[in-house]
């Protein structure tokens, strides 16, 4: 028979304590890992929650500044109306002085200047005279039988001019209307 040479180790006591301690190493080394991610998880929804608390908070911001600046639009233009509502007599004064003299230089002159100013703000005067009464635009205040081939409930004359600052009425018009 052949000698085979077997190679026996040795075990002591000393490396079963090491072996027992590596095996605790290794499962604290899994604890310390689990525990990471643990950390890493609680980390990422931490920061999840403070991006959606910032992104909440900037839309707010935004928000509030248009509002802001809407407010401050709207209170321009009402300052605005309020002050246009005041001229509106002179208007009328001046229309009312063109008609009893049509002639003077001096009365033309103011009339274009108002009408000027008025298109550079934006204000109009409202065409009232042979269209259908509405009630947003026209206040009726006479109502006379129809003219022939004028139909019911159309503007037959213009008492006192209505204006408008774009699409907002300042005033409606004083009108006549076809029963």
């Amino acid at each position: 028979m052949e000698d085979k040479e077997v190679k026996i180790e040795s075990v002591s006591v000393k490396d079963v304590q090491n072996t027992g301690e590596h095996v605790k190493k290794s499962e604290s080394k899994q604890e310390t890992e689990s525990s990471e991610q643990m950390k890493i998880k609680e980390l990422t929804a931490e920061l999840a929650d403070v991006k959606d608390k910032y992104l909440r908070t900037a839309a707010e911001l935004e928000n509030t500044r248009r509002r802001a600046a809407l407010d401050a639009e709207s209170r321009a233009r009402v300052r605005a109306i309020s002050v246009i509502e005041k001229i509106l007599p002179v208007a009328d004064a001046v229309d009312a002085a063109l008609k009893h003299a049509p002639d003077d230089e001096g009365i033309k002159s103011l009339a274009m200047a108002l009408e000027s100013a008025f298109v550079t703000i934006g204000i109009h005067k409202m065409e009232t005279v042979g269209k259908a009464l509405d009630p947003l635009l026209h206040n009726a205040i006479q109502v006379i039988e129809a003219p022939d081939g004028v139909a019911q409930n159309t503007v037959i004359e213009e008492l006192q001019a209505g204006y408008m600052l774009d699409d907002t009425v300042l005033r409606t018009a004083m009108v006549i209307v076809a029963k």
